[in-house]
This record gives structure tokens, sequence and C-alpha cells, in this order.
């Protein structure tokens, strides 16, 4: 009866062990899907938000790019390589246009290559109303390019996938 006991404290032990080692200690593919996260987060805007908001979600969108950042897409004027305050700048420019902006990624597959990089294919698509009234809903397929820097996935390379339509 003692060891029966015994045992059953150990396993119950084991088991708070692993739910410990689960939530404090998350996978390397968590940590980047919380890049992803956090970047909808962070790029969505609400009708309510003030102006202190909007200031600091610039600043925290552009501590998730690496400096510089590469972006390449089938529009030559947004290739190109830009720095953090750029990102943040060009994002703040562009939630200052809309009254409401959603940002969702879908079908996130991540390959970890090497053992500080992560490369992610993925769907975003992009949802809003603009200040004048206009709708805005674009999908996208992006490949992108994370590097763990200082212990942190940052996005070093964002490229949109051209699909072809029918």
């Amino acid at each position: 009866m003692v060891n029966a006991r015994y045992l059953l404290m150990g396993v119950f032990i084991v088991i708070i062990g692993i739910i410990f080692a689960v939530a404090f200690f998350p996978s390397e593919e968590k940590k980047v899907k919380k890049r992803f996260r956090l970047l909808s987060e962070w790029v969505s805007k609400s009708p309510e938000e003030n102006a202190f908001t909007l200031l600091q979600k610039m600043k925290d969108i552009g501590t998730l790019f690496s400096d510089p950042c590469e972006l390449k897409a089938s529009d030559e004027s947004l290739s190109g390589s830009y720095t953090r305050q750029e990102i943040s700048a060009h994002a703040g420019s562009a939630r200052s246009q809309f009254s409401r902006l959603d940002l969702a990624f879908y079908d996130l597959h991540i390959a970890l290559p090497e053992k500080k990089i992560a490369k992610v294919t993925l769907t975003s698509r992009l949802t809003g109303k603009s200040i004048s009234g206009e709708q805005v809903d674009e999908i996208r397929e992006l490949e992108c390019l994370l590097k763990k820097i200082d212990n942190t996935w940052l996005f070093t390379q964002i490229e949109v996938v051209q699909v072809l339509k029918k």
C-alpha cells in the first residue's frame, strides 16, 4: 500500500514536470508562431484605437524585424531592404489610412533547416476599412525567413509568392 502511494506520487510529479516544461519552455516552432501572432496583433487596428496605442504598436512592429529586413514583391516599388525604423514608419503610415484593419496568418508551414533559421510558408489575409470607407480584402501567399538573433526570432526576409490565377 505504501509503495503504491509513492508510485502514484512519483507519476503525479512527472506529469506536473512535463506540463511545466511544455508551458514554460516552448518549442522553436511555437516561438516562431508567436512572432506571427504578435505581428498580426500589432498590425491590426480597431476603430477605438487612440494615438498612444498607435505609436506603441508602430514601435513594437519594428522589434519583430532584423536590421535590415528584405522585402521581395512583384511590385518593384515595394521591394527592397528596410531598417527597423523604416518598417515602423511605413507600418504607421499604412495603419493611419484605415479606421479598421485586421491581419491574419493561415496554414503556417515551419521548417527549421538550420539551428537558428526558420523558413515559413503561409497565407496572409489583410482586411479592413479605409478612412474613406473603402473595403479592403487582400490574400497573399508569403515565404518568410526568420533568424534567431540574440535568442529572439526576427523576420529577415519576406517574399510575396506570385500565385497563378485561373
